[in-house]
């Protein structure tokens, strides 16, 4: 039995996306998630349509209940956490609430005492103190408990696709001064890139593409990047004489960068076309360092269907692979709506002046 979480977005497909994955659905619990049976577990892997999968999860471990009618829901359940996975040596243990967003703190508050109760029959070293310090690799005991029980089960956070049980943590998108939320879509996605690969250092300089108003450029600029922005309209004015920007009002498609230029990585989140945008991208390729990154949104304007989905992503993977960019993964953030995030590398020997990496 595994846990699946499919976006909300994508419920019109998702009796397509079960049978593409050989699911059999069980049960729809809160937050996203369904339980369902996998003839092939392997399809999550290697299947293009696992990315319509934000998270999964094989279930070792389940206690359908109502937790707050157990009495002493939390020892028992760590208790029975230890028996059955004691054992194993996890690098650490993770409880999330099914429904985070949820506007009921009692289940974020069950998961955190929960966690620190199963901590403590654990050796000290399941206790990784952030999430992001854990070896994407290595197994990690991840469990999930809400209105409908406790689910549990043991695997690395690469193959769960999130450092994070249920995917990736919560990040605001409308605090004081936030320009747009697509700050917290490329927040979101470069901490999703840490399964595959390191984000760049800070001080590495990105092209973004499409950058306008400038949300994404600020957050940028707050982990102490080199940004030259571009897009045919202006950025926010709170990002004037902004340290480490440079802005281009220009058209993607005719932009030119200085001879010599070397980038690190580029970002794209234009919006239209998307074999348009890949195309744009692949042109100002040769000015990515070798082994830059491209993180790429997959925008699909007035498409629904599941097929042709598929087929517009396709597309976009053989264009890039064909021009030297590695795909090294695709998936749905959960700020990304009708769209996917693609993060490629660059794979060819052209090889820009100036500083390597």
């Amino acid at each position: 039995m595994w846990l699946l979480r499919i976006a909300g977005v994508f419920a019109d497909s998702e009796p397509e996306i079960l049978r593409a994955l050989e699911a059999k659905p069980l049960k729809r619990l809160e937050g996203g998630y369904l339980l369902a049976r996998l003839a092939n577990p392997a399809l999550l892997r290697v299947s293009a349509t696992a990315k319509f999968v934000r998270w999964n999860l094989p279930v070792h471990h389940s206690w359908p209940c109502s937790p707050p009618a157990i009495p002493g829901f939390i020892e028992k359940a760590a208790q029975a956490l230890w028996r059955k996975f004691g054992g194993c040596q996890p690098q650490t243990i993770l409880v999330g609430a099914l429904d985070p967003g949820g506007s009921n703190r009692y289940y974020r508050a069950l998961a955190s005492n929960l966690r620190g109760r199963t901590l403590q029959l654990f050796p000290p070293a399941a206790a990784l103190r952030q999430a992001e310090d854990q070896d994407s690799l290595a197994p990690t005991l991840f469990c999930l408990v809400g209105k409908e029980g406790l689910f549990c089960g043991s695997q690395s956070p690469a193959l769960s696709n999130g450092f994070y049980p249920g995917g990736t943590r919560f990040i605001r998108q409308n605090g004081p001064g936030t320009i747009s939320r697509a700050g917290a879509k490329i927040a979101e996605a470069l901490h999703q890139l840490r399964l595959q690969r390191l984000p760049p250092p800070a001080g590495s300089h990105w092209l973004e593409l499409g950058a306008s108003p400038g949300g994404m450029t600020a957050e940028l600029l707050a982990r102490g990047y080199r940004v030259t922005a571009v897009d045919r309209a202006a950025l926010d004015a709170r990002l004037d004489r902004a340290r480490g920007l440079q802005a281009v009002v220009a058209d993607a498609a005719s932009f030119q960068p200085a001879r010599g230029t070397a980038y690190d990585a580029i970002l794209s989140d234009m919006n239209g076309d998307p074999l348009d945008a890949i195309t744009r991208v692949i042109r100002l390729a040769g000015h990515l360092r070798h082994g830059g990154l491209v993180v790429f949104t997959l925008k699909l304007p007035g498409v629904a269907d599941f097929a042709a989905t598929n087929a517009i992503e396709a597309e976009v993977v053989a264009a890039a692979a064909a021009a030297g960019l590695r795909l090294l993964a695709r998936t749905h953030l959960t700020y990304n709506r009708h769209e996917f995030t693609l993060f490629f590398d660059r794979q060819a020997a052209f090889q820009p002046a100036g500083k390597n990496l």
